[in-house]
């Protein structure tokens, strides 16, 4: 079925990163890798087409999405879906980019970036609510497309 598509790694180019959580001393960060929504959307329009799938909000910071599934004799939607909270830095838009990354993680895509091994890099201004990332964090072999 086309829809194991879905899982498969993106280019690391697509992968981003951000700090899950500092040293005592906050001169290191323990990243975490995320896909952006329109990354998301885009392997829905490829895996699926456009036509196939769909998105709604049934209500506050939820999100549900829905792929079209041939069978025999016709076919059906199916439909998985998940929720978030506002965010600090976007707060409601935010909210609604959360919800729907992972209803998609639901159906698979970008689901492996949570197994990936944890990794420490330094960090310029640590201390900083705005501390970055100093260096490029590395995907391993298997999180990368073949």
């Amino acid at each position: 079925m086309l829809l194991r598509l879905l899982k498969d790694p993106f280019p690391a180019a697509a992968v981003h990163w951000r700090i899950g959580a500092k040293s005592g001393d906050k001169t290191q960060g323990m990243v975490v890798a995320y896909i952006d929504d329109r990354d998301a959307m885009k392997r829905f329009d490829d895996v699926c087409e456009p036509e196939n799938w769909q998105v709604r909000y049934p209500r506050d910071g939820y999100c549900e999405i829905g792929i079209f599934v041939e069978r025999t004799g016709g076919g059906e939607w199916i439909w998985k879906g998940n929720g978030a909270g506002e965010t600090a830095v976007e707060g409601e838009k935010g909210r609604y980019s959360d919800a729907f990354k992972r209803a998609a993680v639901l159906w698979g895509v970008g689901r492996y970036l949570y197994y990936l091994p944890k990794q420490w890099m330094p960090l310029k201004n640590g201390s900083s609510t705005w501390a970055t990332i100093v260096g490029d964090p590395k995907l391993p072999a298997w999180a990368l497309p073949k």
